[in-house]
């Protein structure tokens, strides 16, 4: 599997806008502004490439479910559950 993205990249500073009351509140709670950022983005990517891969098998999901549907699943004759 692909990883998302490479994480031996150099950081790059970056400036960004955020809520002043959000900001006082995690600084004063010493929460690492970059890592809660860079964990919230990995997330969304993972669930953005989650959508595109799911988009891009959807006629290859849909025909092996018709096939489960109509012939059952392999080895189904060998179940005792």
């Amino acid at each position: 599997m692909d990883p998302l993205y490479n994480t031996e990249a150099p950081k790059k500073p970056t400036n960004l806008s955020v809520n002043s009351d959000l900001l006082a509140k995690t600084r004063a709670l010493n929460i690492n502004l970059s890592a809660t950022l860079e964990q919230a983005l990995k997330h969304r990517l993972a669930q953005a490439e989650a959508a595109k891969w799911a988009k891009n098998n959807k006629a290859a999901i849909n025909a092996y479910n018709s096939f489960i549907e109509t012939n059952g699943c392999f080895g189904d004759e060998f179940s005792t559950f």
